[in-house]
């Protein structure tokens, strides 16, 4: 291995790709222990100075930063040697940069130091390898462990700063910037993206990105003649505990998260949504079957792929299952034995879709634990497994879903 800090650019030009690819991970465990021995000195540097307000034009001068920058800083400096010391030791391990160590932050600012200090003991040993969404993720589920009723009661708070936003660029060009609940924003973005889709022909010059744009535009302005129909699905997931009332936890919507049981029993109760059950495992709370009442078996196999994986299953994407496809990991149609079962079906988006059928690229599922192995052309591995939908308890095996789904010819009933 190199000596990062005696490299230059010839010893870059002659590396090989898994050099590159082995300097460039060491690169980056260099400056997460940078980044704590900042954060240390930074907080030093609070003490020494009485924690005055002065620190952070100190901090932005000496690091040719905005005051407000320098001011985030010295916040996060605080907060991760006195509320999350297992996360800055994280960073002392090289595991997580500071970016990713503020998204903790972030997300744990609500609560009182001994329950931070709990997250971070939750969390701590987990974050090694995750990128810093997923981290994010980690940190709000343990939020919602900690702090279920805080976390709720802030939920409902948050409901009421819904708003639009516009934010004018240059060039005659301008950002619409929507704050929603998460079902509204999620169920808006299906129905744009499943227009597009249909518009999207072999003829259509436009790329997918231009043509949600203008499929918003249209609706928005009630230019709807044209537009073909389409269902906008969004997947809320409900333990039949919470269903009932008994809990208020264990609810969550797909490609955003944990929500609070009461705003999960409203979004059940609009008249458009459809139920479906969905039996899980009572020891691992991996999704076993769905209802099939109204599908073909196909369909419903197809649909409890999509419930089950919830997201693209590609390391470190996010895209929701109902906007993937579903693939044959053993394609019968290449000599690949193939077959059209749900241990040989997983979700994949359109880019990692074509990923892996790219050279030198290796995609391996584990039929019997589900487990995804995504090989880059360095031989380097990185893995995936369909996180449960149930959190795993003996004796809870059925979960009631609920899909809130709307025909887009209606006026939703938000």
């Amino acid at each position: 291995m190199y000596d990062l800090f005696s490299l230059c650019g010839d010893d870059i030009a002659r590396m090989s790709d898994r050099a590159a690819v082995e300097t460039m991970a060491v690169a980056r465990e260099a400056v997460c222990r940078a980044e704590a021995a900042q954060v240390h000195a930074i907080a030093r540097l609070c003490r020494i100075r009485g924690h005055t307000r002065w620190v952070a034009d100190e901090v932005a001068l000496e690091l040719s930063v905005s005051r407000q920058a320098a001011a985030g800083l010295v916040g996060a400096a605080e907060v991760l040697t006195t509320r999350l010391p297992k996360l800055l030791t994280a960073m002392e391990n090289g595991e997580i940069d500071l970016r990713t160590a503020g998204k903790v932050c972030e997300v744990t600012a609500a609560l009182s130091d001994e329950q931070a200090r709990e997250v971070d003991e939750r969390i701590a040993g987990r974050l090694a390898g995750k990128d810093s969404e997923k981290v994010r993720r980690i940190a709000r589920d343990a939020v919602c462990a900690v702090d279920p009723d805080g976390y709720a009661e802030r939920a409902k708070k948050r409901r009421k700063d819904r708003r639009v936003e516009l934010v004018h660029a240059e060039e005659g060009m301008a950002s619409l910037w929507a704050y929603l609940p998460a079902e509204i924003a999620s169920a808006i973005y299906a129905r744009v993206d499943g227009i597009a889709r249909r518009l999207k022909t072999k003829d259509e010059e436009r790329t997918l990105d231009q043509l949600r744009a203008d499929v918003l535009a249209d609706l928005v302005l009630g230019k709807h003649e044209g537009l073909p129909r389409v269902l906008a699905q969004v997947y809320v997931h409900v333990p039949i505990d919470a269903a009932l009332g008994i809990t208020d936890t264990g609810c969550e919507l797909s490609g955003h998260g944990p929500i609070p049981g009461e705003i999960a029993r409203e979004i059940m109760a609009d008249p458009n949504s459809v139920w479906r059950k969905v039996t899980c495992d009572p020891v691992s709370g991996a999704v076993l079957d769905v209802g099939r009442t109204r599908y073909r078996p196909p369909a419903a196999l197809d649909e409890l792929v999509r419930v089950r994986d919830r997201e693209c299953r590609a390391p470190g994407c996010r895209r929701p299952a109902q906007r993937s496809d579903v693939d044959h990991h053993r394609d019968y149609r290449r000599g690949k034995n193939g077959h059209t079962s749900q241990a040989n079906l997983i979700c994949l988006c359109r880019a990692h879709h074509r990923l892996k059928d790219a050279d030198e690229w290796g995609f391996h599922l584990d039929e019997a634990t589900g487990e995804l192995t995504v090989t880059t052309p360095t031989g380097r591995c990185h893995t995936t497994r369909p996180e449960p939908i149930l959190k795993p308890s003996v004796g809870n095996s059925d979960e009631s879903t609920k899909d809130d789904s709307r025909d887009d010819t209606q006026e939703p009933p938000y």
